[in-house]
């Protein structure tokens, strides 16, 4: 049985489609297998200059600065010890929500989850498989509109993560009918993939 990493990252709560859509998948599995981080719930420090420079620094850092590796290396080590990784990833303002965000900011790490070459950059968690989970107000997949699933394609790439597969949950705010047409439709793609 798979090993799996969950993300719930919407500040909606128990409100959130993106958060109900990630359980109804997720209640398939093996629940000893299975590792639930709230990034809304338990949120993360958001980057700034303290926390990039404990990120890039190895001598000379402050207890806070300390702090802020052992949790960076604490979510690369679930990242790590998951076989999968199934992410729910609400738009918001036409991107990821802050939260999530910030979970990016501290596991992309040069030297430890990428690294420099002569032929680039190279990812170093590899052999993930993640599952991309995100829910709109609107309906934007394949358009101008959809930053959400290149950014994600491009920073869970960056780190070596590029088995990537997205259900969408679109049109939730334009009435009943098209809301629960989303959410069926999103279900209904999620049945298509297997971990």
């Amino acid at each position: 049985m798979s090993r799996i990493l969950a993300l719930k990252s919407s500040i909606l709560g128990e409100y959130s489609q993106s958060s109900k859509l990630l359980d109804a998948y997720l209640s398939q599995f093996d629940t000893d297998d299975l590792q639930i981080r709230d990034l809304a719930a338990n949120p993360l420090p958001v980057l700034d200059f303290s926390v990039a420079t404990a990120l890039r620094a190895t001598e000379d850092l402050s207890e806070e600065q300390q702090k802020v590796v052992e949790l960076s290396d604490t979510l690369i080590a679930e990242i790590n010890a998951a076989d999968t990784i199934v992410i729910a990833a609400p738009m918001y303002n036409f991107t990821i929500p802050t939260q999530l965000k910030n979970w990016f900011d501290l596991i992309a790490r040069a030297g430890v989850t990428f690294k420099y070459t002569e032929a680039g950059v190279q990812g170093l968690i590899t052999g993930k498989k993640v599952v991309v989970i995100t829910t709109r107000g609107g309906i934007h997949k394949d358009s101008a509109t959809d930053n959400v699933t290149p950014y994600l394609k491009t920073i869970l790439g960056f780190v070596g993560m590029t088995d990537v597969q997205f259900a969408y949950a679109e049109a939730l705010n334009m009435g009943e009918d098209s809301a629960s047409k989303g959410i069926e439709s999103a279900k209904s793609q999620l049945t298509e993939i297997v971990l």
